[in-house]
């Protein structure tokens, strides 16, 4: 099948809240997921709970890559008390709004059905602090929302997030260089490799298993009984953001002229996005299949993208 970029809504706060970061200068949200390595790899983090992005990546680590790729600068702050993180926070939004993140979106309640922490990262960009709120663009579709201070300050302290610090955020966002997308995607390729090749090995807690080796044994897991928290995890997150962000990158690759690894992610793209129905409608044995013809897939990339560089 010929590759067919998709548009539309997904799981994507990392790329978006950057992007509204970046304003009028914003490259595509496409080429922000590119830079940042995501689509490069699958893990099962812990040996338990999967995701469609590198061995031993977080979306924190693929920041300041993402940034200098290009050609932003920001400032980074964590740590503290809530006071003191308030009192960051409110300081730096009389200079413009603020990225914040990671934060537990089981605390973000006004999304419906949220009433307490699940686990879940989350990005939002942070606009003002007025009448004891927090109000916020949250890239979930979420514009202007206003949340109480206390349940975003739970939200902002992460306790429940596998990876970060608490009350970590960046401000003064600044291009220092212009660097077309051409350009930005093409000096990617160096550390897409070194992701695909599962040499990035940060926040690896044991048991954690990357790439041909995940999708099988996600494959055997799957077959022999899915639970809800698995399945719940698979089709309201992972799945749409692998799958999104394996079609990103295909375009990406294909812009530079990188026709192979453009093929091989596109038919990547194809088998994630397959997982969404039978997964969804409990036909458990037809997602163990697909995730079987994925499992060779990774070594077929990295092979691809190191004679494209």
């Amino acid at each position: 099948m010929k590759h067919f970029a998709y548009t539309g809504s997904g799981p994507y706060c990392y790329s978006n809240s950057l992007a509204m970061m970046f304003g009028g200068d914003a490259p595509a949200t496409a080429v922000i997921e590119f830079v940042t390595g995501s689509p490069f790899g699958m893990q099962i983090v812990g040996g338990t709970l999967p995701f469609f992005d590198p061995y031993g990546w977080t979306p924190e680590a693929g920041v300041d890559n993402a940034l200098e790729a290009m050609g932003w600068t920001s400032t980074r702050t964590r740590g503290g008390s809530a006071e003191e993180a308030l009192r960051r926070l409110v300081a730096a939004l009389a200079e413009g709004p603020a990225w914040v993140g990671p934060v537990e979106m089981g605390w973000l309640r006004h999304q419906p059905g949220r009433n307490g922490p699940i686990g879940a990262d989350h990005y939002v960009v942070a606009l003002a602090v007025e009448d004891g709120r927090v109000r916020m663009h949250d890239p979930e579709g979420h514009p202007f929302a206003c949340l109480p201070l206390d349940d975003f300050m739970a939200a902002w302290r992460a306790r429940t997030v596998d990876y970060g610090e608490p009350y970590t955020m960046r401000t003064g966002f600044r291009r220092v260089r212009e660097v077309r997308e051409a350009d930005v995607i093409r000096a990617s390729l160096p550390h897409a490799v070194r992701l695909l090749s599962m040499q990035c090995s940060r926040h690896l807690p044991g048991g954690t298993i990357g790439n041909g080796e995940a999708a099988e044994a996600l494959a055997r897991t799957v077959e022999n009984g899915c639970d809800d928290d698995l399945r719940g995890h698979l089709i309201h997150f992972a799945v749409r953001v692998g799958a999104r962000r394996l079609a990103d990158a295909a375009t990406c690759l294909a812009r530079i002229g990188c026709r192979e690894a453009s093929q091989i992610a596109s038919e990547q793209a194809l088998l994630v996005g397959a997982l969404q129905y039978p997964l969804t409608v409990g036909r458990d044995v037809e997602a163990a299949a697909i995730l079987r013809k994925l499992a060779p897939t990774y070594g077929r990339l990295l092979s691809a993208l190191r004679e494209s560089r």
